[in-house]
């Protein structure tokens, strides 16, 4: 956080939103004795100039859907000024704030996912539900495929449990879940799981009994990766379960379950956080944050386009026979949850990321229009 500061007259202090985080708009602090109004800018633009009745200020603005800094300035009687900034704050819809919705099936939405996974040339598996009204559907949701890198969410989420507080810019906790995050470290997973527990086959252990907690039980995830070169009420089955050996294994259902449980958390709701645990809203907020930033495109945002009023969270994964992607898509009007796991034993091609591509557009188009 930055500050410009008039003599004798201090800045505010910010509490909400913190770098690094993203925000649903709720800007909160003290502000300086004396102090009449508060303003707040994001990019320059006035977006709330509010008269204060005491110190402490709670406000909520309409912040754009991208990385921008948040000013605070405090306004005395005589017209003094002394400014708080906060940078890298990640601006998500207001609309989209985490409520607890219970879910039930969009029969439009069922038939087009059906459609869509009928006509893929494999095994897939898909889950999407708009978070703030429960509308959704699925398909083969249940079916266990090899997890590959989406799990990495899973470490990131044990991890920060642990952590006992959001880590450090630029830390070794910090540096190793970018990495992994990211860019998909395979060497940064594992030291992270090693961090965790100890070992990479505790440190999966305890990833697994971290998704068991909270009620996601179709995965576990079997040590760590190989080393590479320097709610619901929608019905949840399994349609068509593949053979494929032993290893990390999830679910459709539970990589969505751990998502919207990530995204629950980030306002202090839902499982993770009635675990009374160490995973607070501020490690959610951090973690959503990192998502933003994944760089993996082509897969669930290829048939989003490039509007600035959509905003793709994910963390996708492949292994030479399993090609997933798992994600938050936030929109103006709100947000839903997609995941889209595929599998062919002979190997998974582009046909699967063309695949997560269509069930993200239709679920936008389908939320959008049914609101």
């Amino acid at each position: 956080m930055t500050a410009g500061v008039t003599v004798g007259f201090p800045p505010p202090a910010i509490v909400q939103p913190a770098p690094y985080e993203v925000s649903y708009g709720l800007v909160t602090g003290k502000a300086p004795i004396g102090t009449q109004r508060i303003l707040i800018r994001v990019g320059g633009r006035l977006l709330a100039d509010r008269r204060l009745h005491g110190r402490h200020f709670t406000v909520r603005v309409d912040l754009p859907l991208r990385e921008e800094a948040v000013a605070v300035t405090a306004v005395d009687e005589r017209g003094r000024r002394a400014t708080a900034r906060v940078a890298h704050v990640l601006g998500l819809p207001g609309t989209a704030s985490p409520k607890v919705r219970a879910g039930h099936v969009d029969p439009s939405l069922e038939t087009q996912v059906r459609r869509l996974a009928r006509g893929f040339g494999g095994t897939s598996a898909i889950y999407v539900a708009d978070l703030t009204t429960g509308a959704g559907a699925a398909w083969n949701a249940r079916a266990k495929l090899p997890a590959a890198s989406t799990l990495k969410l899973g470490i990131a989420v044990a991890v920060l449990d642990r952590a006992g507080g959001v880590p450090s810019p630029g830390s070794y906790v910090d540096s190793a879940l970018r990495r992994m995050l990211v860019v998909s470290d395979n060497e940064a997973a594992n030291r992270l799981e090693i961090w965790l527990a100890g070992s990479t086959s505790s440190g999966g252990r305890a990833v697994t009994r971290l998704m068991a907690s909270i009620g996601l039980d179709d995965t576990e995830m079997w040590g760590g990766y190989e080393r590479e070169p320097a709610a619901s009420g929608i019905p949840l089955a399994v349609d068509d379960q593949p053979y494929w050996g032993i290893g990390k294994r999830t679910s459709g259902r539970d990589l969505a379950g751990l998502l919207r449980a990530v995204w629950l958390a980030s306002e202090g709701k839902g499982r993770l956080r009635a675990r009374a645990l160490g995973f607070t809203p501020d490690d959610a907020r951090y973690l959503m944050y990192l998502l933003a930033h994944v760089r993996d495109p082509g897969k669930l945002d290829r048939e989003l386009g490039e509007s600035p009023a959509i905003l793709l969270l994910h963390k996708a994964g492949w292994i030479n026979a399993a090609r997933h992607d798992n994600g938050l898509v936030f929109w103006r009007g709100g947000v839903f949850v997609v995941t889209v796991m595929t599998y062919r034993a002979g190997g998974a091609g582009p046909s699967s990321d063309v695949l997560a591509g269509r069930v993200a557009r239709i679920a936008l188009v389908r939320f959008s229009r049914g609101r």
